[in-house]
């Protein structure tokens, strides 16, 4: 069965290039970003999974830990790593599991058979301190994931969890959120929101972002 937005993603106990991972210890109530690879020494992921490498501190300033899958086995993911520290000019800094049984592949219904019966399509999964799937966006095997996007989505979902906002199309953080239509009380308005806010229409109320001075 697919898995959708907050479910309870399912934990494994899995070979990396770090090790055995057992999933939810590793992620330790982090927020977790798992992206998957149809397979090894593929050129798109190879520039993906250096873009993800230098990326680190970013992720690192959001309570972040990111994870690669891809269904070859240890031996050959670190040939790969190899291959993507030398093209990408960068230390891999993150694990990638190994899932030649495809155990991890089921669990995150990550195996389309219309489009291969075998290999992984390529998902990503951001999850939650709650073990919580809070994200899944599937690409095909020709475009190269956009990781600022993930970055900006990611950022959007720790605001919105602590502030009841929601981000409108294209934000960035630091700009204007909106106010959730569900608070109608002045009074209470005013205390969230000191900086105050702009009524466009009287179901769309723009607010300075609450976390930013």
């Amino acid at each position: 069965m697919a898995l959708r937005l907050g479910d309870s993603v399912p934990d494994f106990t899995q070979k990396s290039t770090a090790g055995d991972i057992h999933f939810s210890e590793w992620a330790g109530g982090s927020w977790v970003v798992l992206f998957s690879h149809p397979k090894d020494y593929t050129p798109v992921c190879t520039t993906e999974l250096g873009m993800v490498a230098r990326l680190k501190p970013e992720f690192d300033k959001r309570n972040v830990k990111t994870i690669a899958l891809s269904v070859d086995d240890v031996d050959s993911h670190a040939g790969w790593v190899k291959d993507i520290e030398e093209t990408q000019g960068v230390t891999l800094n993150y694990p990638i599991i190994a899932d030649p049984d495809r155990t991890v592949s089921n669990l995150y219904d990550m195996i389309h058979p219309n489009a291969d019966n075998t290999a992984t399509v390529r998902s990503v999964f951001i999850i939650d301190p709650n073990n919580k799937l809070r994200l899944t966006i599937t690409y095909p095997a020709s475009t190269g994931r956009n990781f600022d996007e993930l970055l900006r989505v990611i950022d959007s979902l720790q605001l919105t969890d602590k502030y009841s906002v929601a981000t409108p199309a294209n934000w960035k953080d630091g700009e204007d959120v909106v106010i959730a239509p569900a608070l109608q009380d002045p009074e209470d308005l005013a205390k969230r929101f000191p900086k105050g806010y702009t009524i466009v229409k009287p179901y769309l109320r723009m607010t300075p972002q609450p976390n930013k001075d």
